[in-house]
């Protein structure tokens, strides 16, 4: 039954019942009121006349209360039956983070699948972190690899002295290694700290003071190669791209703060020394951690509306005599380590171009020298190429080079060098995405140049090729 028809229905019985007490006892009453059984004989015959009438009208209220009863039937099976009401959902409870007084927290990252087949093995591993075909080794293999799956937890918010704000990040993947060596090892990967640290940042002028670890200066964070495969080892590493992670301190500023136009920023940083020994490297007693040396960089960076271009460069010393002096040092007691690099993006249009040039000695530490130790010398650099050619569908071409000093690598070999003296890395990917989600397929071609002792020469090829998805969340 409908709203609609309700009132009607209550109205019409009510009428039906008024008339129907109502009459009857307007007629009892009219007896009641009547003179004693003398006035009655008197008025016999307009009495008899006056029930006639009565019962003739009782007729007629009943036949009307039957015709608005009908009516009612009728209603009542025209109209839609009235929906059974619906129970009310109660919200689900949104799960909570908490965190400092007046602080927030996000949890940001990715989950990344590859399936590879490969025709060599590679260092620094096989799969998602594949760089350099491994001199000598043979057979293929195929397999499936998750560990560039990554979380990150931001903060911010936090109030700091006068209108400084503050906030910070942790960033982990899975490539801390397998759990052990056994049969199921390699589906329990270990997780990695990649980043740790906090910010200082005061908006007004345009001020940043970041601590912790970070990635240093000359890592390209601005225009690291795009790939669904080789993230946390990108395209290139090693091979035209360097750089690495460690604690330190950077401060930022804003050269042109609150200005129209292109934004310029100087970047300055100083981070622990590292080395590749003498002396213990899981316990700072390496050759890059003798005395007070932490490596010093500087920055320059320009934004524009569709680019991004900047210059870094790199100093620090290494003591290989190590901590406490007592080493033996085989080729030379200490050194300098020292780079510069130029690289940049541009986006016109659907158009990607981006890449990075660099040149410098002893850069082991920051994955320069084709990641070999000692005073060698190094040039290389990357191009990569892309087209997002609709709203959904890219492709990339990427190559990249890296040249040691061959006099250079063969002096330290058996020192720091493992006689790596030229890497070559190409690479082309396909790439669907919608929204959080992509797929795409690339293929990896790599061609290592080697020596063993300084005379012989050998060259190394290897390919892979991979399907890969991620969801961002």
């Amino acid at each position: 039954m409908s709203n609609e028809t309700r009132p009607l229905q209550v109205k019409l019985l009510g009428f039906a019942i008024a008339c129907g007490l109502g009459l009857p006892l307007a007629a009892v009453a009219q007896t009641a009121a009547a003179p004693d059984s003398g006035a009655q004989a008197a008025t016999g015959g307009s009495d008899a006349a006056t029930t006639q009438q009565l019962e003739q009208r009782v007729d007629e209220l009943q036949r009307e209360v039957q015709q608005l009863k009908q009516m009612i039937q009728q209603q009542q099976a025209a109209a839609p039956p009235a929906p059974a009401p619906q129970p009310v959902a109660q919200a689900p409870s949104a799960p909570t983070f908490t965190t400092g007084k007046g602080m927030s927290m996000a949890l940001h990252g990715f989950i990344s699948a590859t399936a590879f087949t490969q025709n060599k093995s590679f260092t620094f591993g096989n799969g998602q972190n594949a760089e350099f075909p491994v001199p000598g080794s043979t057979g293929s293999m195929s397999g499936a690899d998750v560990r560039n799956t990554r979380f990150m937890l931001d903060f911010s918010g936090a109030q700091f002295a006068g209108d400084w704000t503050g906030g910070g990040r942790i960033e982990m993947d899975f490539f801390g290694g397998f759990n052990g060596s056994g049969p199921y090892s390699q589906q329990q990967a270990t997780p990695r700290l990649r980043q740790a640290y906090l910010d200082l940042d005061r908006a007004s002028s345009g001020t940043k003071l970041r601590i912790g670890q970070q990635w240093e200066l000359m890592f390209p964070l601005d225009n690291v190669p795009e790939s669904l495969t080789h993230i946390a080892f990108p395209l290139g590493f090693g091979t035209g791209m360097i750089g690495w992670r460690f604690p330190g301190v950077v401060l930022m500023q804003d050269l042109n703060h609150g200005t129209q136009g292109v934004k310029w920023r100087l970047d300055l940083g100083a981070f622990e020394g590292s080395w590749n020994g003498p002396g213990d490297n899981v316990n700072f007693l390496t050759a890059g951690n003798a005395g007070f040396r932490p490596q010093m960089e500087a920055r320059l960076r320009a934004q524009g509306d569709n680019w991004v271009a900047y210059a870094a460069g790199h100093f620090s010393q290494i003591d290989l005599r190590g901590v406490g002096g007592g080493a033996p040092t085989p080729v030379k007691s200490s050194f300098n380590s020292t780079g510069v690099e130029l690289g940049g993006k541009w986006t016109p249009g659907t158009w990607v171009l981006m890449g990075t040039a660099y040149t410098g000695r002893g850069l082991g530490e920051i994955f320069g020298d084709l990641v070999q130790f000692g005073d060698i010398k190094d040039t290389g650099g990357y191009v990569q190429l892309g087209d997002h050619f609709t709203p959904h569908w890219a492709a990339y071409a990427f190559y990249g080079q890296s040249k040691s000093n061959t006099d250079d690598v063969v002096r330290w070999m058996g020192n720091g060098a493992a006689g790596r003296l030229k890497s070559q890395q190409a690479a082309l990917s396909l790439e669907y995405s919608d929204g959080p989600y992509a797929l795409g397929v690339e293929w990896m071609h790599a061609k290592l140049h080697t020596t063993t002792d300084g005379l012989d020469r050998q060259t190394t090829s290897g390919n892979q090729l991979s399907l890969s998805a991620i969801y961002h969340f």
